[in-house]
């Protein structure tokens, strides 16, 4: 299954291509991703395992940005936060907004956030699956009248 498997197979121990080491990387995991979810994550090991959470952080916070035309990851004692969810409401906009401080697992979706690209984690505003940023972009395409065009392309705007 592509576990164990020798990087080389020379006897002779003066061998540049001698080796006593053997992969137990799961080299399959990277062909059948999709397969791999039924195992318990005990099985993988180190690098392995920080990866493939990873990629579930990512993989989580890319679903909850495609489900709906405007999602927003907030804090709900953040001032700036607060600003730009009204500025979506005096829209007609109604984003999705997801609290991190009132989330489980919130930690998670921060570290996927940072690994996007948002810096500070929030507001994080994704518009058509797409990051636009926080609260400084979000303000600077409003001032340049290209926020609403954007908003009626994913469908949060209709007028």
């Amino acid at each position: 299954m592509g576990y164990g498997i020798p990087h080389n197979k020379s006897k002779h121990p003066n061998s540049p291509r001698a080796s006593s080491h053997f992969s137990t990387t799961p080299t399959s995991i990277y062909l059948f991703p999709n397969y791999f979810h039924s195992i318990p994550l005990q099985f993988f090991r180190g690098e392995i395992l920080e990866k493939i959470t990873f990629l579930g952080k990512m993989e989580r916070v890319s679903r909850m940005v495609s489900e709906r035309p405007v999602v927003i990851f907030s804090k709900s004692s953040c001032c700036m936060c607060h600003t730009i969810k009204s500025l979506f409401s005096d829209f007609g906009v109604n984003p999705t907004v997801h609290e991190l401080d009132e989330v489980r697992g919130s930690r998670d979706i921060e570290q996927a956030l940072v690994r996007f690209g948002c810096n500070p984690t929030v507001p994080a505003v994704f518009i058509g699956g797409k990051l636009v940023g926080g609260a400084n972009e979000v303000m600077s395409l409003h001032l340049k009248r290209s926020l609403k065009p954007m908003l009626k392309q994913a469908g949060a705007l209709w007028v």
